[in-house]
């Protein structure tokens, strides 16, 4: 036990890292992942072309490929040859590729509403954005609810991807302590900071639920 407390301030350093991933990766990701789900309900054949196009590349190749090619590979691209620092390469890799998961779930989600409700709201005068915003949305949040819980989640986890570009997250100082110490017990304490930080977003999404709920049908 004396020797997980010595090492947990070590791992806990990994924190910032971790975060600052999975909160701008959140950020960003969610308002995309909208957008580009009602550019693929559009009526405009390219821009549903393209989306669909970009949503099936980002969820039919790994997260891992499309860093590393983010930060190794976008240099050698002719005409573009762009180079990233680590960091800001991982935060595009993860919003890219977690916009097209919640562009779906958005997707499903809109579907899933009545059409009757479109044309009551547009009998009752209501223009497209407020139709959208005052009486399909909130009822579309409280049914994408579970699965935009599990795809942070997830997301959460897969931060620990940003390890193959050398960033000081949790598991790349647990692993670090491991190699120095010969040690493996660093793991769990890496596991039980995943554990509590995936325990308060359960928390929160249990409680966005409820939250909802005032609109069941």
């Amino acid at each position: 036990m004396e020797y997980l407390l010595s090492v947990t301030p070590a791992i806990a350093a990994g924190l910032k890292i971790t975060l600052s991933v999975f909160l701008l990766t959140l950020v960003m990701a969610l308002p995309l992942g909208i957008m580009l789900s009602l550019l693929r309900l559009s009526r405009f054949k390219a821009a549903t072309s393209f989306v669909g196009g970009y949503i099936y590349l980002m969820r039919g190749t790994p997260l891992m490929l499309q860093i590393l090619f983010i930060y190794y590979g976008l240099p050698f691209i002719p005409y573009i040859g762009v180079e990233l620092p680590a960091f800001p390469a991982a935060i595009v890799a993860f919003v890219l590729n977690y916009a097209a998961y919640f562009a779906e779930i958005f997707r499903g989600g809109i579907q899933s509403i009545p059409r009757g409700q479109y044309e009551a709201a547009q009998v009752l005068g209501f223009s497209y954005p407020r139709t959208m915003w005052h009486i399909v949305f909130p009822q579309v949040m409280k049914r994408v609810l579970p699965p935009v819980a599990n795809e942070t989640i997830t997301l959460l986890k897969d931060t620990s991807l940003v390890y193959v570009l050398a960033m000081n997250d949790i598991l790349r100082m647990a692993r670090s302590i491991v190699q120095r110490d010969f040690d493996t017990s660093a793991f769990l304490v890496a596991a039980l900071f995943y554990l509590a930080m995936t325990w308060l977003l359960t928390q929160v999404f249990t409680r966005l639920e409820k939250h909802y709920a005032v609109y069941d049908e």
